[in-house]
């Protein structure tokens, strides 16, 4: 599977695929240990083409307890995507709106799964003003004056999308935690077309996203990871392996190393920290498909960072009945 593996595909994507989840499936909403999450991550791809691409992503999230609930609970968050590329800043954005239902199937919550579904507002387009036409040569040279002989219904595009996604955090004992997330986007296929028809579809996307983390000592986590994207006939495949390092393990105070590979594509090295309900990334890309001839194996630098925030627990002062007035 590693080795059949192709870079091609249709939907943006990132390197730290652990720095925006919900991007992967929408089911992973919510899940996380605290009361809300809030994170954004950013990718410059590309610097030596000449002209770079860049790809935004921020995203928060909120986990809600109904009165009525026992131990399960509601996730709801918002998620937003910017993407531009190529000499006419072709553009994609994205604003999705996203539920969750987290159900613990175990007595002490050590096994918690979810499903969920977002909705989105998406827009495709490019700046007509930036392309230059063969009919806009007037012999000597470029003249913008003269027309383009092409005819465009529109520049921008917008649809509607659906996507949906269901995920399971297993944490076996102390000494092992797995992650699993699955996800079918773009469930409608939406329509992306320029010239008012319906060839131009948008495949759907099938994901599958496993993390695995276990101690090798007392200061040292191993972090596995794999993302299998397929979309039409397009595959992505990214292992991960890295290495975490505590300087201070109650607070989560620790440092990673590790690197990826995209299936004939790049090697990926990161670097990341992490500080309590904080944790950041830096990774960078170096290409090594055929594509080498314009990059010179530069590929793309990626940060990220996501915090949770937990709400502090309400203080209940206790009634005691004073000693001396007995």
């Amino acid at each position: 599977m590693l080795l059949c593996g192709s870079v091609s595909g249709q939907d943006i994507h990132f390197s730290q695929y652990d720095g925006s989840l919900l991007n992967h499936s929408p089911a992973f909403t919510g899940m996380f240990n605290g009361d809300y999450r809030v994170g954004a991550i950013y990718r410059s791809q590309w610097q030596a083409v000449p002209v770079p691409y860049s790809t935004f992503s921020m995203n928060g999230e909120a986990r809600f307890k109904p009165p009525s609930f026992a131990k399960d609970m509601i996730g709801a968050g918002v998620l937003f995507n910017s993407d531009k590329a190529g000499d006419t800043r072709y553009g994609t954005t994205h604003l999705y709106l996203s539920g969750t239902y987290l159900h613990s199937a175990t007595a002490d919550s050590s096994l918690l799964v979810s499903a969920g579904l977002n909705v989105g507002w998406c827009q495709v387009g490019f700046d007509y003003e930036r392309m230059t036409f063969d009919n806009q040569f007037d012999g000597l040279q470029y003249n913008p004056t003269l027309a383009s002989g092409e005819r465009f219904t529109w520049t921008k595009y917008n649809y509607a999308d659906i996507n949906f996604g269901l995920a399971a955090q297993y944490r076996i004992n102390r000494s092992l935690n797995v992650t699993y997330g699955f996800s079918l986007l773009h469930l409608t296929t939406p329509v992306i077309s320029y010239q008012g028809n319906f060839v131009s579809r948008l495949d759907m996307k099938i994901g599958n996203y496993v993390r695995v983390v276990t101690p090798v000592s007392a200061k040292a986590d191993v972090i596995g990871e794999a993302l299998f994207n397929k979309q039409g006939k397009y595959y992505e495949v990214i292992p991960h392996g890295s290495v975490k390092y505590y300087l201070n393990r109650d607070d989560n105070k620790a440092v990673l190393a590790g690197a990826c590979w995209r299936a004939r594509d790049a090697v990926i090295f990161r670097v990341g920290y992490t500080y309590k309900t904080m944790n950041s990334g830096i990774a960078y890309d170096i290409n090594t498909s055929k594509f080498i001839a314009a990059t010179n194996r530069r590929g793309a630098f990626e940060i990220f960072i996501n915090y949770i925030i937990k709400k502090e627990p309400s203080y209940v002062a206790k009634k005691r009945v004073c000693p001396v007035f007995m």
